[in-house]
């Protein structure tokens, strides 16, 4: 069974909002639907968007998993982002997290040992 899956993040500022994800993606969205709306492709046939929507902004959560979590990690800050928390789990699992303008949560997991 084929699945993709669309994880959205209403933004109060499209405009503003599209460059730190940008910079957040490490690269231009994968695709524009419209002029509110910009979507990365993150694995084959999952994607992030972003959408402005202020009355929704603010309250999303979104968690991608990858490979390796301290090169991804590194990577976002070479680009001037830095995490606003960094959490360990039982069993070495890590998830960094990040929040845009409006306060939206996007975080990055993975096994840091």
């Amino acid at each position: 069974m084929a699945l993709d899956l669309f994880a959205g993040i209403p933004v109060t500022d499209y405009a503003a909002a599209r460059p730190w994800y940008e910079r957040l993606f490490g690269r231009q969205p994968s695709f524009l639907p419209n002029s509110i709306e910009a979507v990365w492709e993150v694995a084959e046939h999952r994607y992030v968007y972003i959408v402005g929507d202020p009355e929704r902004a603010g309250n999303a959560l979104v968690l991608l998993f990858v490979d390796d979590l301290d090169t991804r990690v590194a990577e976002i800050a070479r680009r001037s982002i830095e995490p606003t928390k960094r959490e360990t789990y039982e069993g070495g699992v890590t998830k960094v997290s990040y929040r845009d303008a409006d306060g939206n949560e996007i975080s990055f997991g993975g096994d840091t040992g």
